[in-house]
């Protein structure tokens, strides 16, 4: 047999890249087939000998790194012409992210919308470019923030987010990892630089977790996620100390982009960013020559592509047949494998066979100051024109101000209006005068709380209601407006008690939720076999709440900006508003106002003595009607002693100059906080940033609603309000030591326990009427949830099932090697072509929002890696929670369920029926088991169990105990523990649930495309009925999920 002569390969690269592990690992794989002869250049001979002295060889590992002579390098491999791995020339577009988009565009690969701003000198203006508060536009083409800024040297790592102002402003700052950070969160940076030439580009939001690829030739890729730096720029390492990160599965398109990266740069060893978003992939950072770290299968694969490709390229005679045992297989290290148990369920158990498959979480906001609104009418030219300035000159048409340029110009236009002195009272018409300048004041000191603007919470309404006709110079006559009402609303702000609230509950989630994980979920994120989506209504309170329990459950750090924009969507249609009953709960409200003013007892016309909940009005006290005038005498006291304390407050200010006496206050820095700001505390001041002008003017605006004394008429509607601003007071003002305020806070809790679950029907059947229609499409979409849950489960069984059969008959290496697994893609790809061309594949594509990225089993150091579970949490306001209770606890008292069960047991509707008040933070969970020793098609394959908490526990503000006074030192209130809605051992299967809960859902195919608004594409789903025709269109897709959402 004759003996042949070995292969050179030739490594000329910096000694610093050669030492790298993996390089060794690699090179040290390739030695040990005995076919190839590695020789090492070294720094002394690639940077001082002339490369006529250089070595000769085969095959030339040779890439950039800083201080590397490429040059050098490309007049060698002209003159020897070995074979080069990755190609010398093409190296040199990698230093610049501009030419890096152009190759990759010119490949036909994906890369996110983007724009160019080149400067020939630092700071030159460009007539092309603009910058406005919340986006920039650069020839024309709008970049609305969230957007990212890069320098357009690929050595320069500089990399910027900017935030809305509509989630709180600021910039982020991304960077090479230095010790454990990667990010930096500027919340004061709101302008963009202009230093030097930048690419914009459109944000993708992609859950937090970004995706690095590794290609060793076209065939061959490796994909790792980690957490995303822009999430909190903590980097997660594991106890060795290195960044964790998780081998994932690529979809057959991003295999094909992996192969194009690697043929347009002509680089085989590659690696490359992929961000994963609604669906899609697109490539946003090329590397060059970079290998995964700590994976001894990866070194294993490399080690034979590499082998394979110097063969091919200088012996194609030899065999490249990948010998039964690897020669370097021999004594290999075992790799330690982390345990992870499985699972049963937590609250009651169904045996060792269950698995969690599903957790979903509709909850309310965290604890908030009180919701105002000052209205005023105003004639005032300045205010008038400042109407036509924003609502593009129409007479007619009613302006929004929320943006913080607006709200500047409204609050400079205030400020010159406002009086400097308060005249004293004469007549009438100065009464109304005062009134007038009292309220513009309010408004000025509203306008002025909080230092800068962020728009989550103040906006002003501007409605014109008296016009005139005015002659113009040309002759024309126009309408103008002479008389609008101004509303201004604001408050509603999430505390520092809110946010802590928030972030304990998600770690409460996270430790309590997911039975026999303990930190497991987090793995279970990071190992993309954790579905995880937020959702949230439009109010700042109800996003940062959100934000807060996203930080608490993926155990983030820092900022709640950056982890809004990236985890958190707005889904107003499903989780805001009420206008849908809102002619019922009118209705509501007028039989409760005749209830309460009959001074009735209650009327028990449908009621019993077991099923009490079934009377109109129930949960009033007898006696409410006696109870009204104790309020308003009570609210009264109140509201005189802040009186006082805004008097002194404003004769101090009189003295001085009247702005900025209280250091002013910053919302934004306000956000990150989680802790009180004791200074104004001991200060005397009232907590958070009302002023005693703010709060005086709450507490009178209460007095005077609460009872007309013209008319001798009470509201009803305005005691959730008082009940509102008193424990409001009592949790955070209770320093400021207001008499009366307990005794106030007993009479309004009395009534307001009775008054605000009647507000959303007088009865059961009213309750389900009206929760139906405001619960409507999130109902529709909790069953999309479920229905999502049971198909994919079903089909990682029949994969499961058909694999094991697979595994049983033999398969030869080689097969193993080229053709992995493809875990959840049914069968194989080849079924594709045969439905649709690959141009309208690729379009359609598009509407699969909901794509299932995956752990890749073979790779991932993973006892399970077909668990998979799916979180979608649902955060919105009190009324939404009220109507989702209703609806799961009076469905069975329709038509068309007659004799049906309801789905919460007796026992949990009496403890309902006793629990007053949905808080703060309160919250409703269903969670779905499988038990995986039944057949597919047993009815109790499926369990859902369901749990509620009233959320924040009042007690402390009931007692005067020693755990109360802490509590009181910390302004926060604790969230109450789940509580059962079933008898324990009872089995709720999905088809009752869905059974129960049909007639009130809106229907799968009804979930119509939520408009998306200017500058928040990326945001928003796309519509279910499209993704269900598709999803019945291919075969293969049919365990991916098949809604938008």
């Amino acid at each position: 047999m004759e003996v042949h002569k070995k292969i050179t390969i030739g490594v000329c690269v910096m000694e610093k890249k050669v030492f790298s592990a993996p390089m060794g690992q690699i090179l040290d794989r390739l030695q040990a087939f005995g076919e190839f002869e590695v020789i090492h250049f070294g720094d002394k001979v690639i940077l001082e000998d002339p490369i006529e002295k250089w070595p000769i060889c085969d095959c030339l590992i040779a890439f950039y790194s800083s201080g590397y002579p490429l040059e050098k390098a490309e007049s060698y491999a002209t003159l020897r012409k070995p074979f080069l791995v990755n190609e010398l020339e093409p190296q040199h577009l990698l230093h610049d992210r501009r030419k890096v988009y152009e190759q990759l565009e010119k490949y036909g690969i994906p890369v996110p919308r983007y724009a160019l701003v080149n400067r020939e000198v630092p700071y030159q203006e460009l007539d092309y470019f603009v910058e406005e508060e919340d986006f920039v536009e650069v020839h024309g083409n709008r970049f609305w923030k969230p957007f990212v800024e890069k320098p357009v040297h690929g050595d320069d790592h500089s990399i910027m987010i900017y935030y809305p102002s509509s989630a709180g402003g600021g910039m982020k700052e991304l960077f090479r990892k230095v010790g454990n950070r990667s990010s930096e969160f500027h919340p004061d940076v709101r302008r963009v630089r202009r230093e030097g030439s930048y690419i914009y580009e459109e944000f993708m939001p992609t859950g937090g977790t970004d995706v690095k690829v590794y290609t060793v030739g076209p065939e061959y890729a490796h994909a790792e996620a980690r957490k995303s730096p822009v999430v909190d720029g903590v980097v997660m390492r594991n106890p060795d100390g290195k960044e964790v990160r998780y081998p994932v599965l690529l979809t057959p398109n991003e295999k094909q982009m992996a192969r194009e990266v690697c043929i347009a740069f002509r680089q085989a060893v590659c690696g490359f960013d992929l961000l994963r978003c609604e669906g899609r992939s697109y490539v946003c950072d090329v590397n060059g020559w970079s290998f995964v770290k700590n994976s001894y299968k990866y070194y294993d694969d490399a080690a034979c592509v590499l082998r394979k490709m110097f063969l091919e390229a200088k012996a194609p005679h030899l065999s490249s047949t990948i010998p039964p045992i690897l020669p370097w297989k021999v004594n290999e290290p075992v790799q330690p494998t982390e345990g992870l148990t499985r699972q049963g369920s937590g609250l009651g158990t169904f045996g060792q066979s269950e698995e969690l498959r599903c957790v979903i979480a509709v909850m309310r906001h965290g604890d908030r100051t009180p919701k105002q609104k000052v209205k005023l009418k105003v004639t005032e030219e300045k205010l008038l024109n400042l109407m036509l300035k924003y609502n593009g000159g129409r007479p007619r048409a009613e302006t929004k101000l929320k943006s913080a340029v607006q709200l500047q110009d409204l609050l400079d236009a205030t400020r010159i209006l406002v009086p400097r002195s308060r005249p004293g009272r004469e007549s009438d018409s100065e009464a109304e005068d005062f009134e007038h300048a009292e309220k513009l004041r309010q408004v000025k000191a509203v306008l002025e709380e909080g230092g800068h603007f962020s728009g989550i919470y103040r906006k002003v309404q501007l409605k014109p209601l008296k016009w005139v006709k005015v002659t113009k110079s040309t002759g024309d006559e126009e309408e103008r407006p002479v008389e609008a009402l101004m509303v201004l609303k604001y408050g509603g702000v999430l505390t520092h008690a809110g946010r802590k609230q928030a972030e304990e509950l998600g770690r409460y989630f996270r430790n309590n939720m997911y039975p026999g994980e303990g930190t497991g979920l987090l793995r279970l994120h990071s190992t993309y076999r954790h579905d995880l989506k937020i959702y949230s209504s439009d109010e700042g309170r109800v996003q940062m709440s959100a934000a807060a329990f996203a930080k608490g459950l993926l155990d983030l750090e820092g900022q709640l900006t950056p982890i809004l924009v990236s985890l958190v969507s707005k889904d107003s249609s499903m989780l805001d508003g009420l206008d849908n009953a809102s002619i019922e709960m009118e209705e509501a409200k007028a039989r409760l106002n005749e209830i309460i003013k009959s001074g009735s007892k209650m009327i028990h016309s449908n009621g019993s003595s077991d099923c009490p909940w079934m009377a109109d009005g129930v949960g009033l006290p007898p006696n409410a009607s006696e109870l009204l005038p104790k309020l308003v005498k009570l609210t009264k006291k109140v509201t005189e002693q802040v009186r006082q304390l805004a008097k002194d407050e404003d004769e101090d200010l009189a003295e001085t100059n009247p702005y900025h006496v209280i250091p002013p206050y910053d919302q934004a820095k306000a956000l990150g906080k989680t802790n009180i700001d004791v200074d104004r505390i001991a200060a005397g001041l009232p907590c958070g940033s009302e002023g005693f002008l703010l709060m005086y003017a709450r507490w009178r605006k209460l007095e005077r609603d609460l009872y007309n004394e013209r008319k001798e008429r009470f509201d009803i509607t305005q005691i959730p309000d008082v009940y509102d601003s008193c424990k409001y007071d009592l949790l955070h003002n209770a320093h400021l030591n207001l008499e009366g305020l307990d005794v106030l806070f007993k009479v309004a809790q009395l009534l307001a326990d009775g008054v605000i679950p009647n507000e959303y029907g007088i009865n059961p059947k009213q309750k389900l009427k009206i929760g139906s229609k405001i619960a409507r499409r999130l109902l529709g979409k909790l069953l999309i949830d479920l229905r999502n849950t049971r198909e994919e489960a079903i089909s990682v069984a029949e994969l499961k099932s058909s694999q094991d059969q697979v595994s049983k008959s033999t398969k030869t290496e080689k097969e193993d090697k080229d053709y992995p697994p493809k875990l959840f893609i049914k069968a194989d790809d080849t079924r594709r072509s045969s439905t649709t061309s690959d141009i309208s594949m690729d379009q359609d594509d598009d509407d699969d929002k909901e794509t299932q990225y995956r752990l890749d089993p073979k790779y991932a150091n993973v006892k399970t890696p077909e668990r998979h579970v799916r979180t979608r949490l649902y955060f919105t306001s009190e009324s939404h929670i009220h109507s989702l209770m209703n609806v799961l606890r009076y469905c069975n008292l329709d038509e068309s369920l007659q004799g049906e069960d309801s789905l919460v047991c007796h026992s949990a509707l009496e403890r309902l029926y006793k629990t007053k008040e949905l808080d703060y933070m309160s919250y409703i969970v269903l969670r779905m088991f499988e038990n995986t020793a039944v057949d597919l098609e047993d009815r109790k394959r499926f369990r859902i169990e369901l749990t509620f908490s009233r959320g924040a526990d009042l007690s402390p503000l009931e007692k005067n105990d020693s755990e109360a006074s802490s509590l009181h030192q910390e302004h926060t209130l604790p969230i109450m523990g789940p509580e059962r809605l079933q008898e324990v051992g009872s089995y709720l299967t999905l088809e009752k649930m869905e059974k129960m809960i049909r007639p009130f859902a809106m229907p799968a195919e009804d979930f119509p495309p939520p408009s998306t608004p200017a500058g928040f594409t990326g945001y928003f789903a796309k519509s279910a009925s499209v993704l269900e025709r598709l999803v019945n269109l291919w075969p293969f897709h049919k365990n991916a999920n098949s809604n938008g959402k």
